[in-house]
This record gives structure tokens, C-alpha cells and sequence, in this order.
């Protein structure tokens, strides 16, 4: 520790004199890159962020390395993986006392400041200021949690955590230091609660449906098992919307009402069945997924514009990102965990006002496992402290990518049993193909990306990839070497067989 106190000395003493740019680091929960217009999406348009990308640099190629909400933030305080920091699932609880980088950079003169999704149960340290929801939090009137205790804040959650974020920004900060500021948004997490202003938004429109809408997972014996976040069968009443939601004001509730309630009579009244009914629940579903991003975009909106009114735009890094990828219908279903790629990818784009350049397009691999390190090199810290393992991507931001840049990323799900059902795997990614390791059902899987990009087809087995198979199972054993990846010999419980209904199985009986 000594020795990192005397290089961060010694840094601050290094660059004193040239000024160091801000950082406002803005993340959302569960953002797919599809549903970003920057990024292509055919659903929907999302100006502020594109704004950002416009203005800076996009990253085709950013991966997670654990793809669930409390373990990708773990990642990013940390730059290290999930089985050396200690956060694996969502179940575990962030231990404060590592070190992380806003720990090192309140050293070099940064102040610090989070407002918003915190979601790692443990109080947050490293920061000057902290504002933050309990646990996963609600989309509207949240429950907020500082050093001064717990207050209930009526509004809309993503204009609230805007509002704190602006606040500090106006009133609080220390106008000598530069900043890192993180304002991280509950949207658009489940269960996608529209804003007022969205509530109507897309009504006229029907979205359209994913090429894989309808997979039946053939040849992926994991998908095809036990998961459980499909479309068609596992939304609840409440994702639906087809319940009042809790918690409103008798105000908020009228508009809601007004919003949904003539939608969810004609929906009882038509009784759709089969195809029909599962095609309104992807409208229902993503729409409201939509219209939660869209809240988000208004207010990313609200921040650029102070930046610019302010004078702070110039010398502010803005850093846009998730905390992971997201389905929206492909493979039929919702939510993330998987090493497939609308969950592995997440989207990231920067803008660097005099260093990136604008309308830049990047296509390097690059990782959440980064972030910490690119924010210490931003703030003149160039001696990166054991034991993060990822890379800085200020080189990559100027358009000089190093020479040996990886070409290779490693990827590792631990929560099963879990929400949602799916099998702890792991596995690595090349340009080329991608090699997934369901370790407790010892099943692989192996996907040809440039004749597969949907990843429908499992070579794994096949002869004509036996050369590329043992290939990327080498460069899988080379990372989990590297990143010094212990076996997860935790057993898998199985919850116990609940007794069979006698009546019911004479039933069963009889019908057979």
C-alpha cells in the first residue's frame, strides 16, 4: 500500500500543473445495444446518446466478463473478475474495504459522487458523496440512501436520479477539483415502468420481431433446458402491466390508469391464444422496455445540456455504458446471463472533447474489466496498481491501440440455482468463433460467428471445426491461467421434489 500511496504521490506531483479533465460516467441497468439508434435499432431513437457517439466514439466490440446486474459493477470498482473481487452473484455482498478506483483516485485530488443504482448491498466507499437506491429500488417515489439515513423522494426514478446528479453538479462539487461523477439509472431494469411523460410513447406502432423470435434452441441442450425468461412463458401479470402497480400516488396512478386500463380490457376481451398471445406479450413487453429507455435518453439529454450551458463540456469526459447486453425478443427471450451476444455485449460510448475523434468507430475488444483502469489513466495515474487485470482504453481513445491488444475475451456466469435458470458457464470469444463451457451438465457448445452471427448452430463435435475446436479450447485454458480462474467446485442443489397430488397422478392415470 505504501507503494501505491508513493506512485500516486509522485503522479499528482506529475501533473499538477496540466489540468485533468472531468468524468461523468452515466450507466444503465440491462440497456441492449440494439436499443440504441447509435447502434442500428429498428425499434427505436435514442438522440442524446447518439449524441455522445456522434460527438466521440462507439464501441462495436465491449464485452462483460459476468453478465448480471451486482457483478458487473463489482467489475468496474474493481478491474478485477468476479471470482478475485469476490462478487460472483447477485447474492454476495460487495466487500468495501479492496480497493477500488475511486479509492485511488480521491487520492489524486478527484472528488467523487455516485446518485442513483448501487445494487451490491454493502454501504459504497471511495465516495465524497453518495446518494443511492435500496437494492434494486422502485421506478417510482424511491426510497433513497445517503450517509444522513433514508429518504422517500416522489417522482420518477430517472429523473430523480438526474436531478440529484445536476444538483451536485450546480451546487455541491468543489469547483477546484476535478470530478468523477456517476449518475447510474435503475432503467431499464425489469419490470420496465414507463415514465409519465412515455406512458403513451409507441402505442401506434408495432416493433418488430427479432430474426430468432421463435428458436427452439436445437442443438443447445443448456437453452433448450432449464431456463426460464421466455416471452412466451415467463413474463409475470405485473411485467405485463395487467396489475395496478404499487406504491403510486393517487395522481401517478390515474395516469397509469388511463394508459393501460382500456389496453388491458380489449387484451381480456380478445382472448388470444397461442402465437397470437405470445406476439401482444413482446409488444407489451418491449415497449414498456422502450419507453423506460426513452426516459433515459431525456434525461442523458438534461445532463449534456448543462454540461454545454455550464461551460464544463469542454474539459468533461462523457463515458455512456451498461452493465450488460439484454434480449429483446432474440432466442425469444428477456433478460441477460448468457454468453450469447445481445447479453456478453454491452453497449459504450465516449466522448473526449480535443482527444477522441468525433464519429470515431472502434472495433478492438474491450471489457468492463477496463473501465477502472481507464478512469485512473485519465486522472495522469499511469503505474496501475496490482491486481487489476484489465487494460486503459485511453490509448484506444486516441485511435493508437497497442500493438498487443488481446484478441481474445474470457467470460464466466456463476448464479445457478438461480433467477432464471441458466447453467454456470464460461467460456472465450475470438474474432471468429466462440467456445461456451456448461461445466455442470458438461455440455459445449461452439459457434462460427462469420456463417453463424445468430449463433443457431452448435459445431461443437463436428469434424470439419476439429483444428478450430482445439484452437479455442487452448486459448480458453490460456485465460482462465491468466486471470488465475480457480475450478467452481460449489455443488448444484437441486430443490427437492415437491410429493405428487395422489388424486392428481390417478387422473394422470386414467387419461393415459
Amino acid at each position: 500500500m505504501k507503494t501505491i500511496l508513493f506512485l500516486l504521490s509522485m503522479t499528482i506531483a506529475g501533473t499538477a500543473i496540466a489540468k485533468r479533465p472531468n468524468i461523468l460516467f452515466i450507466f444503465t441497468d440491462d440497456h441492449g445495444y440494439q436499443a440504441i439508434s447509435a447502434y442500428g435499432s429498428n425499434r427505436n431513437k435514442t438522440p442524446n446518446i447518439d449524441r455522445i457517439a456522434s460527438e466521440g466514439m462507439r464501441f462495436e466490440n465491449c464485452f462483460v466478463t459476468n453478465s448480471i446486474c451486482g457483478p458487473s459493477r463489482a467489475v468496474i470498482l474493481t478491474g478485477k473478475h468476479s471470482h478475485i473481487n469476490g462478487f460472483m452473484t447477485n447474492g454476495n455482498s460487495f466487500d468495501g474495504t479492496q480497493q477500488t478506483f475511486p479509492k485511488l483516485l480521491q487520492k489524486t485530488g478527484y472528488q467523487t459522487a455516485i446518485f442513483g443504482k448501487w445494487h451490491l448491498k454493502s454501504d459504497p466507499t471511495g465516495f465524497d458523496v453518495w446518494q443511492v437506491l435500496l437494492g434494486q429500488g422502485p421506478y417510482y417515489n424511491p426510497p433513497m440512501k445517503s450517509p444522513a439515513g433514508t429518504k422517500k423522494i416522489e417522482g420518477y426514478t430517472t429523473d430523480i436520479i438526474t436531478d440529484l446528479t445536476l444538483s451536485w453538479l450546480k451546487n455541491d462539487r468543489a469547483k477546484d477539483k476535478p470530478f468523477m461523477l456517476m449518475c447510474q439509472h435503475k432503467a431499464p431494469h425489469r419490470n420496465w415502468q414507463p415514465g409519465p411523460s412515455h406512458l403513451e410513447t409507441y402505442n401506434d406502432v408495432e416493433m418488430p420481431y427479432p430474426e430468432t423470435f421463435w428458436d427452439d434452441y436445437k442443438g443447445r441442450t443448456a437453452a433448450a433446458s432449464s431456463q426460464a425468461m421466455t416471452v412466451a412463458r415467463h413474463l409475470s401479470a405485473n411485467d405485463l402491466k395487467l396489475n395496478q402497480p404499487r406504491g403510486l400516488t393517487s395522481s401517478q396512478l390515474e395516469s397509469w390508469n388511463a394508459a393501460y386500463e382500456p389496453k388491458n380490457k380489449k387484451f381480456r376481451e380478445a382472448k388470444l391464444e397461442g402465437k397470437e398471445r405470445i406476439k401482444w406479450q413482446y409488444q407489451r413487453y418491449v415497449k414498456d422496455y422502450l419507453r423506460c429507455v426513452a426516459s433515459v435518453d431525456d434525461n442523458i439529454g438534461r445532463l449534456l445540456k448543462y454540461l454545454d450551458e455550464s461551460g464544463l463540456a469542454k474539459d468533461t469526459i462523457v463515458i455512456y455504458s451498461s452493465d450488460q447486453g439484454w434480449y429483446l425478443g432474440e432466442h425469444g427471450w428477456y433478460d441477460k446471463r448468457w454468453m450469447y451476444e445481445e447479453s456478453f455485449k454491452t453497449p459504450l460510448v465516449a466522448r473526449w472533447p480535443g482527444v477522441i475523434k468525433p464519429e470515431s468507430v472502434n472495433r478492438d475488444f474491450v471489457s468492463n474489466l477496463d473501465f477502472a483502469q481507464t478512469f485512473l489513466d485519465i486522472a495522469g495515474v499511469k503505474q496501475i496498481p496490482e491486481p487489476m487485470q484489465g487494460h486503459s482504453l485511453v490509448p484506444v481513445f486516441k485511435g493508437n491501440t497497442p500493438k498487443d491488444w488481446r484478441n481474445s475475451m474470457y467470460y464466466h456466469y456463476y448464479e445457478f440455482p438461480g433467477a432464471h435458470s441458466v447453467r454456470r458457464h464460461y467460456g472465450v470469444r475470438t474474432e471468429k468463433h466462440k467456445l461456451i463451457h456448461f461445466y455442470n451438465m458438461e455440455e459445449w457448445e461452439l459457434f462460427d460467428l462469420e456463417k453463424d452471427p445468430n449463433e443457431l448452430k452448435n459445431v461443437y463435435g463436428n469434424p470439419t471445426y476439429s483444428e478450430t475446436q482445439s484452437k479455442m479450447k487452448k486459448e480458453l485454458t490460456r485465460l482462465r491461467q491468466l486471470y488465475k480462474v480457480p475450478e467452481d467446485t460449489r455443488p448444484v442443489k437441486r430443490a427437492p421434489k415437491k410429493p405428487r397430488d395422489k388424486k392428481k397422478k390417478a387422473a394422470e392415470k386414467k387419461a393415459a
